[in-house]
């Protein structure tokens, strides 16, 4: 496997191992900048869709679907954040792809600043759509709130889960990445990662609330980009949109692919 930026000259897909489990893969191949594309917590790499018609033929495109994401990736004995970080490398790898873009939306957001943070000679730049702000809103109460919810939704997520619109883990699983989140999101943890940034970063933010949030919370979140930026100077706000959390990469995919133009 060449360790420098290969290329392939039609679109690839197919299933890409990596522990205990395989990852579903496309890679449009190309000789343009690569772009690897993380999602949100379980979404797949189908949200992505627009952003990529829109940055076109100049990049290429790399997306795959999480552990247990989508119709295709297989099951793992380990969702941790920690693997997510690790899978980022084994996709890459399986293209050989050494350098890269990384952007991701909301959990895709974090991973992306922390491959970014950890891998400084191989980011090409890095975007953060509506994710990745340091902010210390899980307590008691809302890991109480998050397991409640996940319970809740049990019903529907195990009917959809054929289609690959939810994922194949339990109530329970989905429960504890989300409480994991929570840890990730706390100031003394991801500040420290999004400060170690050396390449050139931007920040895409919705507006409003997202799936599960209540009132402002979402946008109190948000407000802790203004210190991020002013602390390191690779980090900057490319775009504040009227989209919400939910909704952004399908409404306002233009002003998420304009940000990759920028870090490019």
């Amino acid at each position: 496997m060449t360790k420098n930026n290969s290329s392939t000259t039609s679109t690839w897909s197919g299933m890409v191992p990596v522990d205990d489990t395989a990852l579903f893969t496309t890679d449009t191949g190309g000789d343009g900048i690569p772009v690897i594309y993380l999602n949100g917590q379980f979404a797949t790499q189908g949200y992505w869709a627009k952003v990529i018609a829109d940055l076109g033929d100049g990049f290429r495109h790399i997306t795959f679907d999480e552990r247990a994401r989508g119709k295709k990736s297989l099951k793992s004995a380990d969702y941790s954040f920690e693997a997510c970080v690790h899978d980022v490398d084994a996709v890459l790898a399986a293209r050989g792809v050494e350098k890269a873009i990384v952007i991701g939306w909301s959990y895709g957001a974090f991973i992306a600043a922390h491959w970014a943070s950890r891998n400084p000679e191989r980011a090409l730049g890095a975007v953060l759509v509506d994710g990745a702000e340091p902010s210390d809103w899980l307590d008691d109460a809302m890991e109480a709130r998050i397991r409640k919810l996940f319970k809740r939704l049990a019903p529907i997520t195990v009917l959809l889960r054929p289609t690959g619109l939810t994922p194949k883990l339990s109530p329970a699983q989905q429960a504890e990445s989300n409480i994991e989140l929570g840890k990730i999101s706390r100031t003394e943890a991801l500040g420290p990662v999004l400060d170690n940034i050396t390449v050139q970063t931007r920040y895409v933010l919705a507006s409003g609330a997202s799936f599960g949030s209540r009132g402002d919370e979402q946008e109190k979140i948000r407000a802790a980009v203004g210190g991020v930026c002013e602390r390191n100077p690779h980090i900057r706000l490319s775009a504040k949109v009227a989209s919400n959390h939910d909704h952004i990469l399908r409404k306002d995919f233009r002003a998420v692919a304009d940000a990759v133009r920028e870090v490019a």
